[in-house]
């Protein structure tokens, strides 16, 4: 088996490059994760594996083994410096993988009859962009379509947030335009999170395939968005501010459909 123990290793110079930098993991097709949580998730989310990096004092072979269950991962052993240069998380058990990515084109999300989606435009933090996926996955969202994307999808700190959510959604990347044109085409309801021209979100029917759209908290959606909503909704403020997290008002929205549902 390989043996990695320097972090001046040419290829251990490369994985930093995929860790930091967003055109290196656009430029190769791939990008760096750890975790054996996520290693599972992302072989189970049909993501290709194709490198895998560990700590053999804190995680054995086999037990990645078992967790892939794939004879075509490349497997190298490393020191506990090239693992501390490489990981960006602490509690990681001592595993690093290689990745391909996916092209998350629209036409690959299969939909139920009765889809409920998530759409995000323009988030602009790693951060949000994972807790907004980690929501979908806790309501079961059959889709999150990302319009305008200002983040990257794999970016280290994305993954982290999601804790692997990426790896469990169904997940489209395209331009504002295209996500509207989607939707209208598959006749599903766009309920559009603004201030402008809104009622309460809670007195919507969301038991209709029904698209539920979230924007940043700086701007907001765009004025496409609203001019070709369904119907736009919005949740009140109690408080003295008059906005909060993304990730938050996505859970409200996407539980009250839940919640109409019967959480089918």
């Amino acid at each position: 088996m390989k043996q990695i123990t320097s972090i001046q290793n040419p290829y251990i110079k490369q994985l930093v490059q995929l860790q930091e930098k967003a055109k290196a993991r656009k430029e190769s097709g791939t990008f760096l994760m750890e975790g054996l949580r996520e290693v599972e998730l992302a072989s189970k989310g049909g993501y290709e594996i194709t490198t895998i990096l560990f700590l053999p004092e804190l995680i054995s072979i086999q037990t990645i083994q078992n967790t892939t269950q794939k004879k075509t991962i490349e497997y190298i052993e490393i020191s506990k410096e090239v693992y501390q240069k490489l990981a960006y998380r602490d509690t990681t058990e001592g595993v690093l993988a290689v990745v391909k990515t996916k092209l998350h084109q629209l036409s690959d999300l299969q939909l139920s009859s009765n889809p409920l989606i998530l759409v995000a435009e323009g988030i602009e933090k790693p951060g949000n962009l994972g807790a907004i996926l980690r929501t979908a996955d806790a309501a079961n969202s059959d889709a999150v379509i990302i319009a305008n994307p200002k983040s990257d999808l794999y970016n280290p700190n994305m993954i982290r947030s999601s804790v692997g959510c990426l790896f469990t959604r169904q997940i489209a990347v395209a331009s504002t335009e295209e996500a509207i044109a989607f939707l209208q085409n598959k006749n599903i309801a766009i309920y559009c999170a603004t201030l402008q021209d809104s009622t309460p979100y809670h007195i919507q029917d969301y038991q209709k395939p029904t698209a539920l759209v979230v924007g940043t908290e700086a701007t907001g959606i765009t004025e496409i968005w609203r001019k070709n909503s369904t119907q736009n909704i919005i949740i009140p403020m109690q408080g003295i501010i008059d906005s909060m997290n993304v990730s938050v008002a996505a859970a409200i929205l996407l539980f009250e459909a839940k919640r109409q549902r019967d959480f089918q």
